[in-house]
């Protein structure tokens, strides 16, 4: 039996508007990296998300990173480019 927990996955920017919210809890094993999230991610919420995860970067324990094996941990934040400056 796998372990279960919830992943807490913020959203910023056109993230935010793919996944409609800003925040939400996905249930995936304690030990899911960030490719499952995005899989997860990509079937949830589809087309306008796959672009948006194309050229995100992810924040997870403080640390940006891209490394879609780095276990998600607690929470994850999906960062997009962002304009301005």
């Amino acid at each position: 039996m796998v372990d279960v927990t919830g992943i807490s996955v913020r959203y910023f920017a056109a993230a935010a508007d793919a996944a409609g919210c800003t925040k939400e809890t996905l249930d995936l094993p304690a030990t899911a990296d960030l490719g499952q999230v995005k899989d997860l991610l990509l079937a949830k919420y589809g087309p306008d998300m796959q672009q948006v995860l194309s050229v995100s970067a992810f924040l997870v324990d403080s640390e940006l990173t891209r490394d879609l094996t780095r276990t998600a941990g607690a929470q994850v934040d999906v960062l997009p480019p962002f304009a301005g400056g």
